[in-house]
């Protein structure tokens, strides 16, 4: 082996000039096979100190077809080496997981060059070193000599000026050494050939110049070549590895070692197994229960009412200066309390009506209302004519009846009537969640249901107020009950207006009964909740339409006694005094007003819930906090507290799996370590052919890429088949199905997270790998 560290401050390539430390000028003629030829034993290789000495010594004053390499950087000894200079070492350097024909390839791909120029550069210079019928074979299926072949067949592939070789010969037999030395003796016509030898006969023999170094100095130059200064024609194509051709050499690497490479994605793939498995439990019970909600919560429309709360932070009145705690002062002091701050008034009016009335039916095409006004209902009953209502208190519980109608007017459960439907040919809220069990279905507004529950009760109290005589738990058949009727009476027939000016109700009930104006209601029909049902909202009791409410109010609003009480402000009744909100809640119960006292939002189905609610956004968009329409969504408020509960434990449990990540992080840089270690030769490889720091870089890093896929799919796929049996365990349990569920678009996202994890664990020693030594690279074992 030849030690001269500092040849490459005598000598330059392609026809260049140099001087040297000693004063004496070098140059290369184009066309030239040159021996460099040193005394035997004396250390290491001239060529490694090329290979890697262009990167890491002072470059002298060397100068490349007239071109100065004072100013070259890292890139460009890089970009110099690859287009320039064919590499054909002692030890032949291939990188053995690789096919002959990628390993002659390699410097094309660094080059640039197309695949199927690759492929045909590469097939002609394997035919040219004769090695047509082998150019499909791994290298250790070959011989030293056709080893060699290989390595000179990558040299003149990427047509480089100058071919440097460094005792080609010295790991072959003497048959094999003769071949290959008359290959490169030929090869020398077209290119210039310097090769490395401490074999004197070898340099006589081939070289037609010879030069003698001993001690880092020229000793003899054999046929000295004095170069002309000329003006500067070197020109760089910079060098550029692409990622794919990363992952190729990676990928071809990784194949060799499959044990390893499965154990590592597995090790690898704890953690994405852990998250993913949490995501899929996570998933499917949120599923579960949004399928609840959608069944339970579904019957809680949203609700318009004209006393509702607030929850905007921004409306409460708030004192913001610090109370004084446990005062001395002998005083007391008057608040509002938290409830009566957030109070609202919706102020309701015919205009808002007519855009709930507006919303599109694809999205609820049940709107429901509440109102105020009283029905004067009759009925004759063995003979004798009694007053009844369509009421589910009882008589004498009228306070806990009005709590109940606040709070069916608040949430729209257990209301008795039932919602307005927009369009004719769309969904029927009756027909759609009530079966009939006997009679018919409303035809007119006129005909009025009773429901029944599941076990065909109903309120005893709606039976007790239309006349029925029923004690706790009696039967009664529906026969009883169908076709039932009653009078409804307007305000002018059913009230009488004193000489004093006061309205009383008229007390010859037979007379008001008898009025021709009346209108006749008949029970057609008995409806009972289907169990799939998901807005079986009606009170068990006797439930009528809206429509109907809307004609007596029709009627009503020009009635004497509303207009007598619209100019009073006392009870045109009682004689009682009236503040405005009393006297607005009196006159509404007189039918006075068309406007409802609520409205009950019916979405056709849970997911269009959200676009209803923009919908009423839209109206609230530039209004002062006053004038705004404040509604209330108890579903969505409910949804939002499950959701977030399932979210943060959801949450609490992937940072415990997490955990597990960053441990694989650490495994896969260590597994990148050692493959920096394995591969050490092949970087040297690469670094000779022109590859740049970044390109090594991105070999490491496509090695990573590719376990990172691999263990975050295996991953996914061992999380997706525990499923199954999860799935088992848990249903014994809870008698709930398919719980644990991952969806496709978590999978994906983990792959992902996956990949992303393992190459940031890997990056650190890949950087390392860049920064290896070309010449102590190619030294490895």
């Amino acid at each position: 082996m030849l030690e001269l560290k500092e040849i490459k401050k005598y000598y330059t390539v392609g026809e260049t000039t140099t001087k040297a430390l000693d004063g004496v000028s070098v140059a290369f003629r184009k066309q030239e096979f040159v021996a460099i030829l040193g005394p035997s034993g004396s250390g290491k290789t001239t060529m490694l100190n090329v290979i890697g000495g262009l990167d890491n010594y002072d470059s002298g004053d060397m100068v490349i077809n007239g071109k100065s390499t004072k100013t070259f950087k890292d890139g460009d000894w890089d970009a110099y080496r690859n287009n320039s200079i064919g590499f054909i070492f002692q030890s032949y350097n291939l990188i053995s997981h690789l096919g002959i024909i990628d390993n002659v390839e390699l410097g094309m791909t660094l080059s640039g060059v197309s695949r199927e120029e690759k492929k045909r550069r590469a097939e002609e210079a394997l035919t040219r070193v004769g090695l047509k019928d082998h150019m499909h074979k791994k290298p250790n299926q070959l011989s030293g000599g056709q080893m060699q072949r290989v390595a000179i067949a990558r040299a003149l592939a990427n047509d480089p000026e100058i071919l440097l070789c460094d005792e080609p010969t010295g790991a072959l037999d003497s048959e094999t050494s003769v071949q290959i030395m008359e290959l490169i003796q030929e090869l020398s016509k077209e290119k210039l050939v310097i090769m490395v030898t401490h074999n004197p006969e070898l340099a006589n023999q081939y070289a037609d110049r010879i030069i003698e170094f001993s001690d880092g100095k020229i000793v003899n130059d054999s046929h000295p070549h004095k170069e002309r200064p000329k003006p500067d024609q070197f020109n760089l194509k910079r060098t550029k590895m692409k990622f794919t051709t990363a992952l190729n050499l990676s990928f071809n690497n990784i194949r060799t070692k499959k044990g390893r490479t499965f154990l590592t994605a597995f090790a690898s793939s704890i953690g994405i197994i852990s998250i993913a498995v949490v995501l899929s439990l996570s998933n499917g019970f949120q599923k579960q229960i949004d399928a609840t909600q959608t069944k339970t919560l579904a019957k809680f429309p949203i609700t318009i009412s004209k006393i509702t709360t607030t929850d905007d932070a921004t409306a409460l009145q708030t004192n913001q200066k610090e109370d004084e705690k446990y005062p001395d002062k002998k005083v007391v002091i008057a608040e509002t309390s938290a409830a009566d701050q957030a109070q609202h008034t919706n102020q309701l009016d015919q205009e808002y009506v007519d855009y709930i009335n507006e919303i599109d039916p694809k999205l609820a095409n049940n709107i429901g209302y509440t109102r105020l006004a009283n029905l004067n209902l009759m009925r004759e009953i063995d003979g004798k004519v009694k007053q009844v209502s369509l009421s589910n208190n009882a008589a004498d519980s009228s306070e806990s009846g009005s709590m109940m109608s606040m709070m069916s007017s608040m949430t729209g459960v257990g209301v008795s009537s039932f919602p307005k439907q927009l369009e004719a040919d769309g969904t029927n809220f009756l027909k759609d969640n009530y079966t009939l069990l006997a009679g018919s279905y409303p035809k007119a507004d006129t005909d009025l249901v009773l429901v029944v529950d599941e076990n065909n009760k109903t309120n005893i109290n709606a039976l007790k107020n239309l006349g029925f005589d029923v004690k706790n738990e009696e039967e009664l058949s529906f026969d009883q009950i169908l076709g039932t009727t009653m009078k409804l009476v307007n305000n002018d027939a059913y009230y009488t207006k004193l000489p004093t000016g006061n309205f009383i109700p008229n007390q010859d009930l037979q007379t008001v009964y008898d009025n021709t104006s009346n209108q006749e209601l008949k029970i057609s029909g008995i409806i009972r909740a289907k169990s799939s049902a998901s807005m079986a909202l009606l009170a068990p009791g006797i439930a009528y339409s809206d429509s109907l409410a809307q004609e007596v109010i029709k009627e009503n609003q020009t009635s004497a006694i509303v207009k007598a009480q619209e100019a009073s402000d006392t009870n045109v009744m009682t004689n009682e005094q009236m503040d405005e909100a009393t006297k607005e809640n009196f006159m509404d119960y007189l039918g006075a007003s068309a406007i409802p006292y609520s409205m009950m939002i019916y979405p056709n189905n849970f997911k269009d819930k959200d676009e209803v609610l923009d919908y009423l956004d839209d109206w609230n968009k530039g209004k002062s906090q006053e004038d705004k329409i404040i509604y209330s969504d108890l579903a969505g408020t409910m949804t939002e507290l499950t959701g977030g509960l399932m979210d943060a434990v959801t949450y609490v449990l992937i940072a415990f799996a997490a955990i597990s990540l960053v441990t694989s992080m650490i495994m896969i840089a260590i597994i990148t370590y050692t493959s920096v270690i394995e591969r050490t030769k092949e970087i040297g490889v690469l670094k000779a052919l022109g590859a740049r720091k970044k390109d090594i870089t991105r070999v490491f890093d496509a090695e990573t890429a590719i376990l990172g896929v691999f263990s975050g799919t295996l991953g996914v796929v061992i999380a997706y088949l525990a499923t199954f049996p999860i799935n088992s365990v848990i249903y014994k349990l809870t008698d709930l199905k398919n719980v644990a569920q991952l969806e496709l678009q978590h999978a994906v996202i983990l792959v992902i997270v996956s990949t992303i994890l393992t190459m940031l664990g890997g990056h650190i020693p890949a950087r390392m790998a860049s920064k290896k030594d070309a010449a102590i690279a190619l030294r490895a074992d």
